[in-house]
């Protein structure tokens, strides 16, 4: 693990969880494998805070636990678990433009909580969108728990592991062992439970109300506690829910391959590929290299209606795609009118060739944004070329020798360029050895791939910085606009309301915009890097698989 990815790893758990948890994660990413004792040494901690803070770690799949032979329990950071919480706002993102808004508030609490039962996860988020909603209207939790059915259809959600029910005899036999193995069945990971969940959202109420309700509340449980009774446990408990982050990849991917198609070829050849897509998006592994072999007339059956293509004219499409050498789709047999796959990994999509697609090849812009045009003439080249002498890079190129020599060398210096020596004689005497230049496409991803580390953790710490030094005049932001809100909620005058939004200052109301400003700013390049790494991630593992 790098120290960049380490680094980021800690900003993050900071961030989200706090600092006690972010000293354990990071003792965990730095030493590896470590049993509890360990842990309370090396970070200084109290017994009882270290193991509050590798709940909240299992809770979110951020660490993993594994019983050794000799009975202790040894807890692993997961460092690409980690990661993943700066794509947060994309699966969120997603999910809104796929489900609306309870697909997007669903896959927030979920991702927030870390699992969720589905009975707890509908509630929550009716009472959330019954908020939103004007006076008298409320969210059913019909219609949520619909929502939630289709996001484990499509395997966006699924299903926690469990602790697998044994024999009550073997159970008073065997001592328990000193921690649980969790398992499910692949059969019953999107199995969602059949739950009559009929209710409706609810607002928050006032604090008098609260008073009275918590009241009432205690009342009961007194009362079922003299009655020797006790609450009755949800439907589901103990069926927990949690984010399918590989399936919202896939997604994410599927998208990328689509705009390939478009960009390359035409609309309806990537509609075509998106059909083909949809139709195996839940058979197909998200670590699949190609989705399951779809016929003809499977495909021509289940295009948009708005696409009055006739099924002669799609295999023209289909055979068009299955010829063109970026192997965007290939034949895998003539069933059927012909199966067909759709590739994932091809060079179209993630290749090298930078004639392939204008999206996710692999990223051009590195040598031209820090090197100038001319770099980037000469990385290009390099890539179609593969393997140059310096005097053929000075005249293809059409660069003079110094200047071709000098960005050579300073692109070497960064690790974008290789030099590979092939000597005429063993001796390797240079006046008798060729110096070639090439791109290790592999390496200098992962140079990017470090680089972009760099810049989100860069990105994170200045956000922190702005939000810091401005700490006093935010606290009294949000002051004024609490005072303000339970004024509007008692009904206040517009006099009154002016003279409390008059606590801030012009100066200081134009410095909240200014910072706003700047968090935003600072917000979308943390999403972009994002979209970078991913972009990087996804060619790397494209390279590894490829033979």
């Amino acid at each position: 693990m790098t120290q960049a990815e380490l680094r980021l790893c800690s900003l993050l758990l900071q961030e989200h969880f706090g600092e006690i948890v972010e000293k354990v994660g990071n003792s965990l990413l730095r030493t590896g494998p470590r049993p509890l004792r360990l842990l309370v040494g090396d970070t200084g901690l109290l017994p009882d805070q270290v193991k509050k803070a590798l709940c909240v770690l299992l809770q979110h799949d951020l660490v993993r636990y594994e019983v050794q032979p000799r009975g202790s329990v040894e807890y692993e950071a997961r460092s690409e678990r980690i990661l993943r919480i700066l794509r947060y706002p994309r699966y969120i993102y997603t999910a809104k433009t796929l489900y609306g808004d309870p697909g997007e508030l669903l896959v927030e609490e979920l991702l927030l909580h870390g699992h969720l039962s589905m009975s707890c996860a509908v509630a929550r988020v009716a009472d959330r969108l019954t908020e939103t909603m004007e006076d008298g209207k409320t969210m059913d939790y019909s219609e949520v728990s619909g929502t939630f059915v289709r996001l484990a259809d499509t395997h966006f959600i699924r299903r926690c592991p469990m602790v697998p029910e044994s024999p009550r005899s073997a159970e008073e036999a065997a001592p328990p062992p000193p921690a649980p193995a969790l398992a499910i069945a692949e059969r019953d990971m999107y199995v969602v439970p059949r739950l009559s969940l009929a209710g409706k959202g609810k607002r928050r109420r006032s604090c008098d109300e609260e008073e009275e309700e918590e009241e009432d509340g205690q009342r009961k449980a007194k009362r079922q506690k003299q009655e020797g009774g006790s609450s009755e446990p949800p439907p589901d408990d103990g069926i927990y829910w949690q984010v399918n982050l590989e399936r919202f990849h896939q997604h994410f991917r599927d998208q990328a391959l689509v705009s390939a198609v478009g960009s390359r070829m035409d609309q309806t050849s990537s509609e075509v590929v998106r059909t083909m897509l949809r139709m195996s998006e839940v058979t197909t592994a998200s670590g699949a290299s190609h989705t399951q072999p779809l016929s003809s007339n499977e495909i021509f059956r289940a295009l948009p209606a708005g696409y009055n293509i006739g099924k002669q004219v799609l295999d023209q499409y289909l055979a068009l795609l299955a010829d063109d050498p970026l192997e965007f789709v290939g034949k895998s047999g003539d069933s059927g009118g012909g199966t067909y796959t759709v590739s994932d990994s091809g060079e179209g999509t993630w290749g090298s060739p930078p004639r392939a697609a204008p999206g996710p090849p692999f990223p051009h812009p590195a040598p031209s944004r820090r090197f100038g045009s001319r770099c980037a003439r000469i990385f290009r080249l390099l890539l179609r070329k593969k393997h140059l002498e310096q005097k053929q890079v000075e005249d293809f190129a059409m660069i003079p020798a110094k200047e071709a020599k000098d960005m050579l060398y300073r692109m070497l210096s960064e690790n974008l360029v290789s030099l590979q020596e092939i000597p005429k004689t063993p001796d390797h005497a240079p006046s008798r050895t060729f110096y070639l230049y090439t791109v290790n496409v592999a390496a200098a991803a992962r140079m990017l791939l470090h680089r972009c580390y760099k810049s989100a953790a860069n990105l994170m710490e200045r956000r922190q910085h702005e939000t810091r030094e401005n700490k006093r005049l935010l606290e009294k932001s949000q002051r004024v606009e609490a005072i303000l809100a339970s004024m509007q909620a008692t009904g206040a005058e517009a006099a009154q309301l002016r003279e409390v939004e008059e606590m801030i200052t012009g100066p200081e109301r134009q410095q909240l915009e200014s910072l706003k400003r700047s968090v935003n700013k600072i917000d979308a390049s943390e999403n972009q890097v994002d979209e970078t790494i991913f972009v990087l991630e996804s060619f790397i593992e494209s390279t590894v698989k490829r033979p």
